[in-house]
């Protein structure tokens, strides 16, 4: 098994994959979103995001498996903690988590030959304010909108307008710069899956594909800014 494997490289082109390797795939994502579940319950104030990443890799290499951001083009963490205007990848560290934050945590794992993929948004503390719990309800709220058009034969570029359409009602911005993806044996690969209106050949949904749907939903810009590291 190479956990790093690259995928393909023409956007139409969308790995099918047989009834076994979909179990495979179930029981990765399986595995993901209970290493998730065990990190969220630790979202709390004064826990470290670095706490957090140390609870994500424990978990997963107990059940056998590899935190798949790991290494992953140099990243040094097990998991990605994306902390309030970070839009995603943040890298888990000492800064402790305060009242009012909301963090994205983000968990793959690599199991069997297959990488299972997901995340959630937690808000630190109690009672969040209105505006915070409208900003995760929309984005929640068009992800499953998205999910409701995943069906054979449908453009996966009709998945960005569904999302963009939902959240510039309640005045909320969409990221251009990064998207959901195809994964399997690869941990990213086709078909991109944008997170706006778009025109792209990405393809069309098929029985035996598996991909992500994940919007990033801004309150003000959506622009981003690489950081170095």
């Amino acid at each position: 098994d190479q956990p790093k494997k690259k995928g393909q490289i023409l956007p139409w082109i969308i790995e099918v994959k047989t009834p076994p390797e979909i179990e495979r795939m179930r029981a990765s994502g399986r595995l993901a979103r209970e290493v998730l579940d065990l990190a969220g319950r630790a979202v709390r104030p004064g826990v470290t995001t670095d706490e957090i990443d140390n609870i994500v890799h424990g978990a997963t290499i107990k059940a056998g498996a590899y935190p798949s951001p790991l290494n992953y083009h140099n990243f040094p963490k097990s998991c990605c903690t994306s902390l309030n205007e970070v839009i995603c990848h943040g890298i888990p560290d000492d800064r402790e988590l305060q009242e009012g934050d909301i963090i994205n945590i983000d968990i793959t794992v690599y199991l069997n030959g297959y990488h299972g993929d997901c995340s959630e948004m937690f808000y630190v503390g109690e009672n969040p304010d209105d505006k915070t719990k409208l900003l995760l309800q929309t984005t929640y709220d068009s992800w499953v909108s998205a999910m409701k058009f995943v069906r054979p034969g449908n453009d996966y570029n009709g998945i960005g307008g569904i999302i963009e359409d939902h959240i510039t009602k309640f005045g909320f911005s969409t990221v251009r710069q990064f998207c959901g993806h195809g994964i399997g044996s690869v941990f990213h690969t086709t078909p991109n899956i944008h997170h706006y209106r778009n025109n792209e050949n990405s393809g069309k949904m098929d029985v035996g594909h598996t991909f992500t749907i994940e919007p990033m939903i801004c309150e003000g810009s959506a622009k981003s800014i690489t950081w170095p590291d």
